[in-house]
């Protein structure tokens, strides 16, 4: 894989607690009763990358690396850390930690509320608040924005770029799933993964296997699907070298893979909602234990590669 190459790692930091599948068992009035594990589990992808970005000779150097001020000496990988509200006024350190790290901090709204079951007025007040809350907590602009479950549509990307956003990664073109919203994107001008929705405001979809044929017969008609293949609960359930070389497939015909995953989906260990319905439980759990591993095996082989936020690739392909 040539350098040129592209790599968005991107974090949507909620805790396990807070995600779509665990609504309708637990409140939003429990949220602040619940335990707490974001900290630690975002911490453990951020020395992660910083471990995997900087690859030290020894135990020693690694060690004096560690002590150094990240500011000063930003790492090599540098993924953008979509982040809730919710979790920010919490855990303001754990924000200015990410940022001080040299990452990029972005909205993920403040309470998970799905944007497309939103009013328009409180959207644009989610949109607006989120904003501002990380923007005073790091003192740096907030360019991006991620919508919960990716429930984004149409009129929604309007009201995200209205509200002074300058991307949004929301659109996922799998549309086998009842929650992900769906975006005209045809309109758009394509440029790399991105497009351009106006000049000072662009999507950046989540990066997916595209089949560009048709599969007719008098059960089956399907023409230009997507297989999932961004992150999430899909990259805990394919075998990891299934998923690597779909990964090679997208990048040998794109500048860019966008990739997303959450800091719960790095702790085996966190509280069972035994009430959940069984499909949302085995969305939820499976392969928890390996999540880690497999991560660390996609730096390692596409170590080639330059991991990059999606800030810092809107500004690429705007020069």
């Amino acid at each position: 894989m040539t350098t040129n190459k592209k790599i968005l790692i991107t974090i949507d930091v909620e805790d396990w607690f807070q995600v779509e599948n665990f609504k309708s068992s637990i409140s939003y009035d429990s949220w602040h009763r619940q335990e707490l594990r974001v900290e630690r589990n975002t911490h453990r992808l951020l020395d992660l990358f910083d471990e995997m970005g900087r690859t030290p000779q020894s135990t020693t150097q690694y060690n004096q690396l560690k002590q150094q001020t990240y500011s000063a000496n930003k790492p090599a990988i540098r993924a953008t850390f979509f982040v809730l509200g919710w979790i920010a006024r919490k855990c303001p350190d754990l924000v200015r930690e990410i940022h001080r790290r040299g990452h990029e901090i972005a909205s993920h709204g403040v309470d998970h509320h799905l944007c497309n079951a939103q009013s328009v007025s409180d959207l644009r007040k989610d949109l607006n608040d989120s904003k501002k809350l990380l923007e005073d907590i790091t003192g740096d602009e907030v360019y991006g924005y991620r919508a919960p479950s990716f429930s984004v549509n149409d009129g929604v990307l309007k009201i995200i770029q209205d509200a002074g956003y300058r991307y949004d990664a929301s659109y996922n073109s799998f549309d086998r799933h009842g929650r992900y919203g769906k975006l005209n994107i045809s309109a758009f001008k394509q440029s790399g993964i991105a497009y351009q929705v106006s000049d000072h405001f662009h999507e950046i979809p989540v990066s997916n296997l595209d089949f560009d044929f048709k599969i007719q017969n008098s059960k089956l008609n399907i023409q230009n699907f997507s297989l999932p293949w961004g992150g999430g609960g899909y990259f805990r359930l394919i075998p990891y070298a299934i998923f690597r070389q779909g990964v090679q497939r997208i990048l040998s015909s794109a500048d860019a893979y966008s990739f997303y995953l959450h800091p719960w989906e790095v702790d085996p260990e966190q509280p069972k909602v035994k009430e959940a319905p069984a499909a949302f439980k085995f969305r939820h759990y499976i392969n928890l234990a390996s999540t880690m591993k497999k991560i660390r095996r996609l730096l390692k082989d596409f170590k080639d590669c330059r991991f990059v936020t999606c800030r810092a690739y809107i500004d690429t392909i705007q020069r």
